[in-house]
């Protein structure tokens, strides 16, 4: 800022205004920055999201008749039926989950579906693929891995292009059932649909697709890596947070606990529990190392979806 205006500034607003404004300019600019930087990364997964899928559907199951899962599945069937074109009933079946969704999660992710799905539909009825192969066993891999990787790109952007997720969301709030049920039990009705109205190898198939599809998607959002968070209660923790600390470059949070009974008996006494989140791949260095600290040390480990931050993403193996 230029001296001369600044203090011009500084005498009527004080300094300590001037300051605060200028920390609060500061914030502003960069939150404004995040926002820009993440609304470009989600357009980018929508976009790739959306190629992916319509890659999978037209040069892999529209050409050879083939069927997959959810409201794409449903879309497949209604097309092989009645010669109505895919682009069209992409977002005839899709527009009631849309509406679902506002409910069922937010008006934004709404929105960004709907967007998604109208530019699925788009690229469908004006971008041609070439067909790849006549293979059925290829075509029900590849053709549910594409598909599979559009949804799962989608999801990271915030959306989805199968509006099958968002009906499990809205059910799964309502009842005992879980989310993974309800998609299988929907899948299920298509399948049986499938198989009385075509054939029952096109409902296999069918199947096939959707496993190919729906392990994609799993790889796509969650990632090759699962995260295993670890509660360990030791009388040696000093030692165990210098092992995480140098050999497996790892952080940790401490907390206080006041022992009950153990392995010794009822003793009550404070001591420290160690709690730290570390990739599948590392378990086993983890459970060596602590071995050769405490044998005898108590380890509770339960599997994290996601993490953000820390030093979990720098791992040496060594």
């Amino acid at each position: 800022m230029n001296k001369q205006i600044k203090n011009i500034i500084e005498k009527i607003l004080g300094s300590k205004k001037l300051e605060t404004n200028e920390a609060q300019m500061d914030k502003a600019t960069m939150s404004f920055y995040i926002s820009i930087k993440s609304s470009i990364k989600e357009i980018a997964f929508m976009l790739v999201g959306i190629f992916s899928a319509a890659f999978g559907l037209k040069g892999f199951l529209l050409p050879n008749d083939f069927l997959d899962g959810g409201a794409t599945g449903i879309s497949l069937l209604i097309s092989e039926l009645t010669d109505i074109p895919i682009y069209i009933l992409i977002i005839v079946v899709n527009f009631p989950f849309i509406i679902l969704g506002i409910k069922a999660v937010n008006k934004t992710f709404a929105v960004k579906t709907a967007i998604s799905i109208l530019g699925l539909s788009l690229v469908l009825a004006t971008v041609s693929f070439p067909e790849i192969t006549n293979d059925k066993l290829l075509i029900s891999i590849f053709g549910g891995f594409f598909l599979g990787a559009g949804i799962g790109m989608a999801i990271r952007g915030g959306a989805v292009i199968d509006g099958t997720e968002v009906l499990a969301v809205y059910l799964g709030r309502r009842s005992a059932t879980s989310i993974g049920d309800i998609i299988m039990v929907f899948n299920v009705i298509i399948f049986a649909f499938a198989a009385y109205l075509i054939s029952i190898e096109t409902a296999l198939y069918a199947m096939l697709t959707y496993l190919a599809a729906s392990k994609t998607v799993d790889f796509i959002v969650e990632g090759i890596e699962e995260y295993v968070g670890l509660t360990i209660i030791s009388d040696h923790t000093l030692e165990i947070q210098e092992m995480l600390k140098d050999k497996l470059n790892r952080g940790y949070t401490i907390y206080k606990r006041k022992r009950g009974s153990g392995k010794r008996g009822e003793k009550i006494e404070e001591s420290e529990v160690i709690y730290t989140v570390i990739t599948r791949l590392e378990l086993g260095k983890l459970y060596t190392e602590i071995e050769k600290i405490d044998n005898d040390a108590f380890i509770v480990s339960s599997l994290v979806k996601d993490i953000r931050g820390g030093m979990v993403k720098k791992r040496p193996l060594h």
